[in-house]
């Protein structure tokens, strides 16, 4: 047993320790420390490129691990030599629903775009001049001559055959005929054929007739004439545009030749503009009157367009993403489609990028949390890891909801690095229920959240400090200030010797000081300014515990702080609501009766224990037998009540006051009610530490100096407790002062005997207690209710 002292119930930093005047005279240190774990962790998957070996960042935010990670991974990226990619979609002149992908060195796609955009300006410039050309005219006027010559001839020809036959050829718009003819070559009228005979007239409708077929067999030469000319004047058209696209082309070539696809993509372009010479040339006048455009009316070249995905042409090194909304559109691109008329159309131009492309090569950070949230968005990514691949492609069709025309772009090569930031319990689900999880994340950067209270580390939190500073643009901090933020580092820990890692909750209460500093008109942060941070904040979260204090003060919820009580105990408890921890003090009471049962929790029967709490009454139950019972067996019914409690209790921490109450109500002996006792029992007697300690004797000590301290009051705990006090400087002072007490206990019999004021009493050989120790009168009750209970069941028997 050892009732503390003042200098055991908080951690002290002496100001005249610190080497440094203020704070901005200290080397600036990284927004992160002591985590050297999980930085080895980090270099080592940054550095490892192999399929797999993406990176899992366990933990909290508090711990600034998307800090840590973003750090190292910036840091990797600078110092790694890496040549970032560009990527491009092109039309695909062989199967248009599926343009191709393209990998260029940065800032080739840029270059490229330009180049293509200038190819077709260039060709609607200079192909309508080639077909104005004279060299362009006279060949054609001689194919067009040449017809003309050919066709005369054939006209000349039937025209001579017609009059050796007797007939005249004539030919209109609407064609030729043959008409028969007079001796001296007039055409004859209609009264004129009626007046020969029927011999002439037959003899003149066999020539008629072999007139026609040979009339039918010229105009079938012609038409084939024309369908030659035709062909002739088309070849010569193409090749007129393919030797002037052929310049520009070939120039195209050459300079992207280390580039296959876009040399096979270039040839592709050539043959489809020779194809759609017509769309570079001057448009014919639109048809008058029409109330609005019609779609298709002039020509368009989007097809020859250049789709940038990934421009990486103004980044140096390897790319480094963070992607805030890891959605599955924001991951994996998507195709975008136009309103048009009541319909909706797309092109490869709508195709857009993701995340993934962009930090395609390089580096992609995402917050595990918002990427289980998204739908789809975990699967997905999973599968382009293994495939190596990046697809785009519809949500819907993917996953068979229905089924539309639609793009299918090649996919892009993959080759990232995965940074996934989430709390240590997210890296356990996922390794537990995902066997592809493992496979794909074999690296774990594992944050601690506290170090030891070196030296070394203490600087080192120092620094941190000083880059906040810096970055959040703050004041500079005074030795006594930095002598504080060491004390609230342990603070925050929950240990004496360790201080936190959570770098977040002491950039929070640097920015606060700095207010606080500021509305003062200091030039510096003191440890006044540190102070009153913490305490607003703590007064912001505290309106659940005022009304709680005021119940208990109010006795509205009965907690005795003074006079002794048998079979009663002030227990103690902890209320978490996230942003407040306080402690509250409970009553625990225990009655007793000769039976069976044993010891009774209450709260279990009224399905209102935890399952370590049961776990604790029944450890208690281990232990009072072995104690007091071991030659008789224990006959007895006891029943334990947390009194006024209407929620859950778990926990395990509230053993030790319960086997305290169960020992005063089975010997007799009152406890003191100015005490109050935290701590769970081992069935060998022990009291183990719990959590928590600093709100529950901080809860107590608010109670009882509401009602006044008289130096009576004070709270048991374990003694494997005392490196985790913190306590306020009130209670510092009135241990100080001798009006509060701390005991630290490490057996059942050192709290009972500061409870009661009695010796526990030692056992002999036999197992027996001295008769007026306090364990001594609790056997001999327990030996009692045996005797009683035997002698009533004899009596029973005998009345049979």
């Amino acid at each position: 047993m050892e009732q503390l002292g003042p200098e055991q119930l908080r951690p002290h930093v002496d100001p005249d320790s610190i080497p440094f005047a203020t704070l901005r005279e200290m080397e600036e240190g990284l927004p992160v420390f002591g985590q050297q774990r999980a930085v080895k962790a980090l270099e080592l998957g940054l550095d490892l490129d192999q399929h797999g070996f993406n990176i899992f960042v366990a933990g909290s935010r508090e711990a600034g691990a998307m800090d840590l990670a973003l750090s190292l991974v910036n840091r990797m990226a600078a110092r790694k030599e890496c040549a970032p990619s560009d990527w491009i979609y092109l039309h695909n002149f062989l199967d248009p629903d599926a343009p191709i992908s393209v990998m260029l060195k940065a800032g080739d796609a840029r270059r490229f775009k330009t180049d293509m955009e200038e190819l077709i300006d260039n060709l609607r410039l200079q192909i309508p001049k080639a077909f104005e050309s004279e060299s362009y005219l006279v060949r054609k006027e001689e194919v067009i001559r040449q017809f003309n010559k050919e066709r005369t001839a054939i006209f000349e020809e039937l025209d001579k055959k017609a009059k050796e036959k007797g007939f005249l050829l004539q030919a209109d718009p609407t064609g030729m005929m043959v008409i028969p003819a007079g001796p001296e070559g007039q055409p004859l009228t209609p009264e004129e054929l009626s007046k020969l005979s029927k011999e002439e007239q037959d003899q003149l409708k066999a020539k008629s007739e072999e007139l026609h077929r040979e009339m039918g067999a010229a105009m079938r030469k012609i038409h084939s004439l024309e369908q030659q000319v035709q062909q002739r004047l088309k070849e010569l058209d193409r090749q007129v545009v393919d030797n002037t696209v052929e310049t520009y082309i070939v120039q195209l070539k050459e300079k992207y030749a280390q580039y296959p696809e876009i040399s096979e993509y270039l040839d592709h372009v050539r043959k489809d503009i020779v194809l759609h010479h017509r769309d570079f040339r001057p448009p014919k006048e639109p048809p008058p009157g029409l109330p609005f455009p019609v779609p298709g009316a002039t020509p368009s070249f989007t097809r020859y367009e250049v789709n940038i995905l990934v421009d990486n042409s103004d980044k140096g090194g390897c790319p480094v993403v963070v992607e805030n909304n890891p959605s599955y559109p924001n991951l994996f691109g998507v195709i975008e489609r136009q309103a048009q008329f009541g319909a909706l159309f797309t092109d490869f131009t709508m195709i857009k990028s993701g995340s993934l492309h962009r930090a395609n090569g390089g580096f992609l950070v995402i917050r595990a949390l918002d990427l289980l949230k998204r739908p789809f968005s975990y699967e997905a990514l999973k599968r382009a890891l293994n495939q190596g691949e990046i697809e785009i492609e519809d949500l819907g069709e993917q996953y068979g909801l229905f089924t539309t025309k639609t793009l299918k772009p090649k996919p892009i090569k993959l080759r990232v690095k995965i940074v996934l930031v989430g709390a240590p319990f997210i890296y356990q689900l996922l390794y537990g229920l995902d066997e592809e999880f493992k496979e794909l994340f074999k690296i774990k950067a594992h944050m601690d959240i506290h170090v030891d209270a070196g030296d070394k580390e203490q600087i080192e939190l120092l620094k941190s400090a000083r880059y906040v500073l810096e970055s959040r643009e703050l004041l500079d901090m005074d030795r006594a200030g930095m002598a504080r933020l060491l004390e609230l580092s342990r603070e925050l820990s929950g240990y004496q010797d360790k201080i936190t890692l959570c770098v977040k909750e002491i950039e929070e209460i640097l920015i606060e000081a700095d207010f606080w500093a500021r509305k003062e008109g200091a030039e510096r942060i003191s440890a006044t300014h540190l102070q009153r941070a913490v305490d607003e904040k703590r007064n912001r979260s505290a309106l659940y515990q005022e009304h709680l204090q005021e119940l208990l003060e109010r006795d509205i919820i009965r907690v005795e702080t003074s006079g002794e009580k048998t079979g009663q105990i002030n227990g103690l408890a902890v209320y978490n609501l996230g942003d407040a921890v306080f402690g509250k003090p409970s009553r625990i009471t225990v009655n007793i009766a000769m039976g069976k049962e044993g010891v009774v929790n209450i709260e279990r029967e009224a399905e209102l224990s935890g399952k370590i709490h049961t776990k604790g009454v029944m450890i208690l139950a281990g232990y009072l037998r072995s104690a007091f019972a071991a030659r008789f067996p224990l006959t007895l019914r006891a029943t334990i009540c947390f009194e006024q409690s209407y929620g859950m209790i778990d926990g395990d921490s509230a053993s030790g006051a319960e086997l305290f109450a169960l020992l005063s109500a089975i010997s007799g002996v009152p406890i003191k009610q100015s005490i109050a006792c935290t701590g769970a029992v081992s069935q060998k007697g022990e009291i183990l530490p719990v959590g928590g300690v600093t709100e529950k004797i901080e809860g107590f000590f608010d109670l009882c100096r509401a009602r006044g301290l008289d130096g009576s009051h004070g709270v048991i705990i374990p003694k494997a407790n005392v490196r985790d006090l913190h306590l306020r400087q009130e209670i510092v002072d009135a241990v100080a002062q001798g009006k509060f007490s701390i005991w630290a206990v490490q057996r059942v019999e050192e709290a009972a005997e500061i409870l009661t004021g009695i010796k526990a009493g030692e056992p002999d050989g036999e197992g027996n207690y001295p008769a007026e120790s306090l364990f001594g009168q609790v056997q001999q009750k327990l030996r009692q209710m045996f005797q009683e209970a035997r002698r009533l069941m004899k009596e029973k028997d005998e009345e049979k």
